[in-house]
């Protein structure tokens, strides 16, 4: 697919996911011919569609068929698949009805359960990676025109260097976890994706504490279109193990190998 679809194909996306959410963006989504194209193009799939849901703020099941395709079964299966959630518990992501929700998990069809199932969870991983990148450049987004339109002192805020660098710090980290994303993972997928989603969970972190610094009071309004991106990344970095808990995981993974393998050609 060259630029010039890729643009098209992202652009009636990202209308589409503005309009829509859950089971409609679901539907929406399969007639854009999603399952296809994770089918035969799962590289961009994934990073394209997970990251306008993450700015957006809209939210779609098609977590679902990540996985599924991941471990071989067919795309579009109605089932309610398990997925590991913070700790040593489970979630259940429900396809089929949202009268279960449980409201805590962010408003995404989650509910909580006892136990779950062993699954492939690597590219489950590197797709909630991509959509808490979606979500940290939302963020961020948002705080940069308030920077620009906020004016003390007869100068927006822009102007000042504390505001700046914690907006370039975001920045900095949203880009970083791009970068980890889109490392190759051949050698090494399941280490390289759970240093993946361990980045970008901590990059979207990053951007919800400065972000909400830059806006200050009205960030914390619920008129504000900051504190649901906050919501979901809070849930989203605890899916699939947090950013803290991957780094801890993957540190005792390496002290335990005794050696570190190459994950990048500099």
């Amino acid at each position: 697919m060259d630029r010039e679809s890729l643009d098209m194909l992202e652009a009636s996306l990202r209308k589409t996911m503005l309009s829509k959410s859950g089971p409609d963006l679901d539907a929406a989504l399969t007639e854009l011919g999603w399952a296809d194209m994770l089918a035969a193009v799962p590289e961009l799939a994934v990073p394209l569609y997970f990251r306008l849901l993450g700015e957006t703020g809209s939210h779609s099941s098609i977590l679902v068929d990540v996985v599924l395709h991941a471990t071989g079964n067919s795309i579009g299966d109605t089932v309610e698949l398990p997925l590991p959630y913070a700790g040593n518990t489970w979630v259940i992501w429900d396809r089929i009805s949202a009268e279960s929700i449980d409201p805590t998990l962010g408003g995404l069809p989650l509910r909580r359960e006892e136990e779950g199932y062993p699954i492939r969870v690597a590219e489950a991983r590197v797709a909630v990676g991509w959509w808490l990148v979606g979500a940290a450049r939302a963020m961020l987004g948002l705080a940069r025109r308030h920077a620009l339109d906020r004016v003390q002192f007869g100068t927006p805020i822009a102007s000042f260097q504390a505001v700046r660098h914690r907006l370039a710090e975001t920045l900095v980290a949203i880009e970083g976890a791009e970068a980890t994303l889109t490392l190759p993972g051949a050698d090494n997928p399941d280490l390289t994706a759970l240093l993946a989603k361990a980045a970008a969970g901590k990059a979207a972190l990053t951007a919800a504490k400065n972000c909400q610094q830059v806006l200050g009071g009205i960030g914390f309004t619920a008129e504000h279109d900051l504190h649901r991106h906050v919501e979901r990344v809070l849930v989203l970095d605890g899916l699939l193990g947090s950013s803290r808990e991957l780094t801890r995981r993957a540190g005792a993974g390496l002290r335990a190998r005794g050696s570190v393998p190459r994950l990048a050609q500099l």
